[in-house]
């Protein structure tokens, strides 16, 4: 007997159930095909739009198939530093004027040359701004005023020749002072009247260094404002004769005595002066040798062509504790002799003032004040006599013992190139010197120096390069905007990375900056 499979059949009406049944799960399995299809079409599109955490997904874009585990090694700072791979330090302390923003951290960056001084992070209080015009120099030098007169520095603004620096320190209650032709008048011979109040201070020593300190300043000046009008380098004799004549008729630096009498002086051929020129009894010889001299100190009296200006007495002295900036934005900026002149007057006096300020606390024993200096447009003083490198060089030396901070600006290196080699080394010297030095855009063949200086990478030298691109124009509203490095500045001290940061201004901050505010009348 042969066993039989049992055969199963099926209605038609469990046939068509189950074909309904597959037909059912084959539609739901392409709608799930579909829905993945789709979902994986929009994250490849998103991940062209931005890098994932493996790359630009897209052609040519590199996406990483594998992401290998790092090689982790531990050391020494000294052994692995060769391993950092940026151009950046470390954090900063925030100590000091917040400036704005870190360009790769977005962390905030502060600094000033008095709070970064007084922190211990550098060793002299002064700053150093480069950068091309229109790229926010005179901008960041306001947050500095600004936010430092608030915290009880004084802030001296001691040549503003466009004006920039008025508006501000009129806000502050400051004391705005102008000199120009026709308005307000100048004795290059006074330093003020604080600085007569030197001859009494109590102890001799400290009466005699004040007393020298400000007749060398008065000197070096003098000297200089002569060599601008004679276009050279004064020789020994006019020197002597400059010095001489000083000593002689304000030896204690309480009469200042006003440039007809310095004319006067030395046109009489007094004994003192005869004997300095080694012309003794030779009256024409005498005359000869202080020819050029004489013709240089009449020029700047009433018979030259500006007039009254340095022949009469001061109109306005410094009030000693208070904001100032001298305005002389009336002098006309075609007369370079004229404007570097007056300018470096007034860089004299501010300093002189203050210094002169320092000697008197300490003699009533009372606190000192603590001034920001800022001196603007150096290379107008730099470029109109030799001898004003020298008297720029002095004055600078002496600031930090004198609680005096100061920032010095200029646009490039180019600046400080001069005629000869040996100046361009001392006004180079002003940045080298300098503890902080911000550089805003700058060309390659504007650096100068400082990439043996600051020991600049060349990623920092062609972001420097980068920042000094023009504005692109709005294709809507036909005007340009602001430049790609506009508020921009790589932060060097010594030659250490340096920081690169971006100056963020407030809406309060932006008419009192706007260095272009005269050109809206013209719009």
């Amino acid at each position: 007997m042969t066993d039989t499979q049992p055969s199963l059949t099926l209605s038609k009406k469990d046939l068509s159930r189950l074909r309904k049944q597959e037909k059912k799960a084959q539609r739901e399995q392409r709608r799930a095909s579909a829905s993945i299809a789709q979902r994986w079409r929009e994250q490849r599109k998103a991940s062209r739009s931005r890098p994932g955490p493996r790359g630009w997904n897209r052609g040519a874009g590199g996406p990483v198939d594998v992401i290998e585990a790092p090689f982790e090694i531990q050391g020494t700072t000294v052994q692995v530093c060769g391993f950092y791979p940026f151009s950046a330090g470390a954090g900063l302390p925030v100590i000091g004027s917040p400036l704005g923003y870190h360009l790769r951290r977005r962390s905030l960056v502060c600094a000033d040359p008095v709070s970064w001084f007084r922190a211990g992070i550098i060793s002299n209080p002064s700053a150093f701004v480069l950068g091309q015009p229109g790229l926010g120099k005179t901008s960041m030098v306001h947050r500095w005023i600004t936010v430092l007169a608030d915290w009880g520095v004084i802030p001296m603004v001691l040549a503003d020749s466009r004006p920039d620096y008025v508006h501000t320190i009129r806000d502050l209650g400051g004391q705005v002072i102008r000199f120009s032709p026709g308005q307000g008048h100048l004795n290059p011979m006074d330093l003020g009247p604080i600085v007569g109040r030197l001859a009494g201070i109590r102890d001799e020593n400290e009466r005699t260094k004040a007393l020298e300190e400000m007749a060398s300043r008065r000197r070096s000046l003098i000297v200089g404002v002569v060599g601008m009008m004679l276009g050279r380098e004064l020789k020994p004799h006019e020197r002597s004769v400059i010095a001489t004549s000083l000593a002689t008729l304000d030896p204690d630096l309480t009469d200042p005595p006003l440039l007809g009498d310095v004319i006067d002086h030395i046109t009489a051929r007094p004994d003192s002066l005869r004997s300095v020129t080694l012309t003794h009894n030779n009256t024409d010889e005498y005359d000869a040798r202080v020819r050029e001299l004489l013709d240089a100190l009449i020029s700047l009296g009433p018979s030259g062509m500006y007039g009254d200006m340095f022949s009469r007495p001061t109109s306005e002295h410094i009030e000693v504790g208070r904001p100032a900036v001298f305005d002389i934005s009336g002098v006309n900026e075609n007369d370079h002799v004229l404007i570097a002149a007056v300018q470096s007057l007034c860089w004299n006096l501010g300093s002189a003032t203050v210094s002169a300020e320092a000697y008197l606390a300490a003699d009533e024993g009372r606190r000192r004040r603590t001034y920001l200096l800022v001196m603007d447009e150096l290379w107008r003083v730099l470029r109109a006599s030799p001898d004003m490198v020298h008297f720029i060089d002095a004055i600078t030396r002496l600031n930090r013992g004198r609680m005096m901070a100061q920032v010095m600006v200029t646009h490039t290196m180019n600046d400080l190139k001069l005629s000869e080699a040996h100046l361009t080394a001392t006004a180079w010297g002003f940045v080298e010197r300098s503890a902080m030095v911000f550089l805003g855009g700058l060309a390659e063949g504007e650096m100068g120096n400082l990439r043996e200086v600051f020991n600049l990478s060349r990623a920092e030298v062609s972001q420097l390069s980068d920042w000094i691109a023009e504005a692109s124009v709005d294709a809507w509203t036909g005007k340009a905007g602001m430049r790609p490095g506009a508020g921009n500045f790589l932060l060097k001290t010594g030659k250490d990375a340096g920081v690169p940061l971006h100056v963020q201004l407030t809406e309060l901050e932006m008419a009192d900056t706007d260095t272009n505010r005269d050109w809206d009348m013209l719009t």
